[in-house]
């Protein structure tokens, strides 16, 4: 019986998001935190899909039905990356896939994506057809936007290629950025906001202040270029700088809230190099720090409320699990 096994990184965005939707740059790093996707041959021709952490097992679908019709919104980045490659390369034999998660979907790392990316290499795998990272990212990405309507592609290129990276919107320039000296604190604001919901208020807001907003993400862009050489020269507390003027800006956009303020304010206050939130309207911030001062950091920012998630940054990108 041939089994195929993959993992594909979360992300977090280190500077740059919301304003890598419309065509600017951001810096990305994937974390530690993976998504396991396992695809197994059935002998009925049928697609089934088991997501135990989303309480929904045995699901099933003939292969001529695959995205078509009500798809449970737990299992729908999978079920449409099947119909995706499918539609490239048919296939006609049956599958069983099962996802298993290491961090939650609650947590904004980017689990849509990363489940998409895990799912379209085991699937490259499963049948033989040798994917390239960069065909991977395009087919996953078509899934996501045909999932969300809208979307910069960053999570999707965090999943597949790993590392810190340099990215612009749909991937039209997507370079690897070095940095041994990087270490940096996660916390949870127990807070979680729809992605395309938080879109659609910033393009509300920018279809009202169109000049406002344009003029936050050039200051956005400005601000990714410098913190971008930073972090290559290794300029850890220019590069906290960069992220504390980038969380500015969030908050200008209206993208921040009181929660996560005071976790950001807690981390800098109490000696951190910069802070900011990654996502926006809830979920996680981001600090950066030296390694002498993270307990210190980690339990100020547990008094604002915040919750400390241990992942590390710079993991690996989508792979087969032996």
């Amino acid at each position: 019986m041939k089994i195929v096994t993959t993992s594909a990184p979360g992300k977090l965005v280190l500077v740059g998001e919301h304003a890598v939707v419309y065509g600017y740059p951001c810096l990305v790093t994937a974390v530690t935190s993976r998504i396991k996707l396992v695809i197994e041959e059935i002998t009925t021709k049928e697609v089934i899909i088991n997501a135990p952490q989303m309480n929904i097992m045995q699901y099933r679908k003939p292969l001529s039905q695959i995205g078509i019709g009500d798809i449970p919104k737990e299992i729908r980045f999978v079920e449409i990356a099947i119909k995706n490659f499918a539609e490239k390369f048919p296939f006609f034999s049956g599958i069983k896939v099962t996802t298993d998660s290491e961090f939650s979907s609650k947590i904004g790392f980017g689990s849509s994506s990363a489940v998409t990316v895990a799912c379209t290499k085991a699937l490259s795998d499963f049948f033989g057809c040798n994917l390239s990272q960069k065909d991977i990212f395009d087919l996953s990405y078509k899934t996501v936007l045909e999932i969300q309507k809208k979307g910069s592609g960053v999570d999707v290129a965090a999943a597949v290629f790993g590392g810190i990276l340099f990215f612009v919107t749909s991937g039209k320039i997507v370079e690897n950025v070095p940095n041994s000296s990087f270490d940096f604190i996660v916390a949870y604001s127990g807070e979680k906001i729809d992605t395309v919901s938080q879109l659609e208020k910033v393009k509300k807001e920018a279809d009202k202040n169109p000049e406002k907003i344009q003029n936050i993400y050039k200051q956005i862009e400005e601000l990714v270029i410098k913190a971008k050489k930073a972090f290559e020269e290794e300029n850890m507390v220019f590069f906290g700088e960069c992220m504390n003027q980038n969380h500015v800006l969030l908050q200008e956009l209206g993208v921040s809230n009181k929660k996560l303020d005071a976790m950001v304010a807690a981390a800098v206050t109490a000696g951190a190099y910069g802070a900011k939130l990654s996502g926006g309207g809830g979920d996680c911030m981001i600090a950066i720090c030296a390694k002498e001062k993270r307990s210190i950091i980690e339990s100020a920012i547990t008094h604002a409320g915040g919750e400390i998630i241990h992942v590390q940054p710079n993991a690996q990108g989508v792979e087969l699990e032996k």
